[in-house]
């Protein structure tokens, strides 16, 4: 565990996003958690037991992995679902813990019901519908088998959930396209239940999908980046916020990073900082180095014109972002001290390193920046 840099997340600003999220959607219907990319950056061990403390009781994961992670903290508390890869050693395990999967290829569903058999145990699934994505779920001309078998063996196999993921409903460049991809999901919906399989819960809106195309949230909305108080594109905030006429958003970034002054130096003017000859002192400079690098999320795209905040002020990245460190200049700051806080995203005072503009430093998105911050820096939860 690292010691140059803490994650902190504030459970009053989850709380204020899923309240926010709840009343948006509807009470009665299903907010799932989705925790892939160890939750977004924010650690999966400390945010997933932070949200269930929020009245969050069902998460979605990428893996296995993710799903025994979460599993650790909240045991059978809550519903997990796997929506993507696990391997055939996965399966007893999974099925007898009751963790829901996806299902988008016969081989997984003809492996899950032979070892649902052998455990005595239901395997609880969930069709994935390929509707447009061209990635992963049925075709409709494959389905006629799939229903074949989950008729079949019904004494292993519950068919919890029907679903789908559309492609770009971030954008409103692809309405049509989404459109298209709703309504024939829709059409496969009512094949199945003319073939006398009804899913329990039918859901394909992740939080893009849910603002622009309010019929997706249907029974269940699969809910990411806007959970952890940031939007899925400037566009989909737009179009909230127009469409309610106000101007505040009423989402709170949750995550905070922090590290300390680690040494300060004087520069000379004329000499270079750091490595190669890529910043050059015009004026003799006081620096202060910050141990953090690309090896824990801090870009090295961000060389040169970063920011970071000490004492309330903006402090310019100075130098190449190196695999453990950064210097900023400090030059204009006349008291700052070795051990001092450093704010690399969040509030200090009244100014703010927002996501928004990291990632418009490092022309990094949103999730990219967020999920590549190292696993290994402790995350703290704060109210």
């Amino acid at each position: 565990m690292q010691t140059n840099s803490i994650i902190e997340l504030s459970r009053s600003a989850y709380q204020n996003n899923i309240d926010f999220l709840k009343q948006l959607f509807g009470k009665k219907r299903i907010l799932s958690s989705v925790v892939k990319g160890n939750a977004y950056g924010h650690g999966i061990s400390e945010f997933v037991a932070m949200a269930y403390g929020c009245g969050i009781n069902h998460f979605s994961v990428f893996d296995a992995d993710e799903a025994r992670q979460v599993h650790a903290v909240l045991s059978d508390k809550v519903t997990i679902l796997i929506m993507g890869f696990l391997s055939e050693e996965d399966l007893p395990w999974i099925i007898e813990n009751d963790i829901e999967f996806f299902v988008f290829d016969k081989k997984r569903l003809v492996s899950a019901s032979r070892i649902a058999k052998k455990i005595h145990k239901k395997a609880i699934v969930h069709i994935e519908i390929e509707t447009g994505m061209n990635r992963t779920g049925f075709e409709k001309s494959e389905l006629k088998e799939i229903i074949t078998i989950l008729k079949k063996d019904a004494d292993s196999l519950i068919f919890k959930g029907l679903c789908t993921h559309y492609a770009g409903a971030e954008s409103i460049a692809n309405y049509y396209r989404v459109e298209k991809q709703i309504k024939y999901f829709e059409e496969i919906h009512q094949y199945l239940i003319k073939n006398e399989l009804k899913p329990e819960i039918v859901h394909s809106a992740c939080s893009a999908a849910a603002i622009m195309f309010p019929a997706t949230r249907m029974n269940l909305v699969r809910v990411g980046i806007m959970q952890y108080g940031l939007w899925p594109s400037q566009e989909v905030f737009v179009a909230y916020i127009n469409s309610k006429k106000i101007k505040q958003d009423p989402l709170r970034r949750i995550i905070t990073w922090k590290s300390t002054v680690m040494s300060l130096k004087k520069v000379k003017s004329g000499d270079f900082i750091g490595y190669g000859t890529s910043f050059m002192a015009k004026k003799n400079m006081k620096i202060a180095v910050i141990p953090i690098g690309y090896a824990h999320g801090y870009s090295r795209s961000l060389s040169n014109h970063g920011r970071i905040l000490i004492q309330g002020q903006r402090c310019m990245v100075v130098g190449l972002v190196t695999m453990n460190m950064v210097a900023v200049d400090v030059t204009d700051i006349n008291s700052v001290k070795k051990e001092e806080e450093v704010v690399l995203i969040g509030n200090q005072n009244d100014l703010a390193i927002t996501i928004a503009s990291f990632c418009d430093y490092s022309n990094q998105l949103n999730y990219e920046l967020l999920t590549r911050i190292s696993k290994t820096i402790p995350r703290k939860i704060t109210d």
